[in-house]
């Protein structure tokens, strides 16, 4: 139900040799990583991997103003049309109403640092993203690294040591490394 959905993104990505639409792709990905860091995931966890960006094409960034505040806004309406997209689609597939919510919560990411599974969840967000997102971004910061460690600070202060042992374990170039270790010092001397 979620994959056919995500499969509607007009958008689409280069992923493992194969053209996929973009948030389909993503869904793959994120899976893969939820399994990668607890392989007896519950179904709720899973579910909520594969539906964690769903629609995201519906509501693009650029339909809000650029800025700080209105990104922070922006992704707080993405998280909450993902999680009644998701919601919806769970109650007509028949599934219990315990069973949406927890999706829902995982997706909105409920109690993070409290809940296992939305740490879980929130580990894989940011393995995705610093796994195929990252080096890109790195690039266009190639004349301020200070930003760089400041974005890449912001996403790993929300990991949990876990998460951060794998992220030292990805295939970064030295100097995208370099930042990847700086922004976990930050992060463990901020704690």
């Amino acid at each position: 139900m979620f994959d056919e959905y995500n499969q509607h993104d007009p958008r689409s990505i280069i992923w493992k040799n194969a053209e996929y639409p973009l948030e389909y792709a993503y869904s793959l990905m994120l899976s893969e990583w939820v399994l990668s860091l607890q392989s007896a995931s519950s179904e709720e966890l899973l579910l909520a991997s594969r539906s964690q960006h769903i629609g995201r094409w519906e509501i693009p960034r650029d339909s809000y103003p650029e800025g700080r505040v209105s990104y922070l806004k922006w992704r707080k309406d993405l998280a909450r049309h993902h999680a009644a997209i998701s919601g919806n689609l769970m109650q007509i597939a028949g599934y219990e109403i315990n069973k949406i919510e927890r999706v829902k919560d995982i997706i909105l990411k409920k109690r993070i640092k409290q809940d296992a599974e939305v740490q879980i969840m929130e580990n894989a967000l940011c393995l995705l993203f610093l796994e195929y997102q990252y080096e890109d971004l790195r690039k266009k910061y190639l004349h301020d690294p200070e930003k760089m460690v400041n974005i890449l600070y912001k996403s790993l202060l929300k990991m949990d040591s876990h998460g951060h042992a794998v992220a030292r374990l990805l295939n970064f170039t030295s100097e995208g490394l370099k930042l990847v270790k700086k922004a976990i010092e930050l992060v463990n001397v901020t704690k």
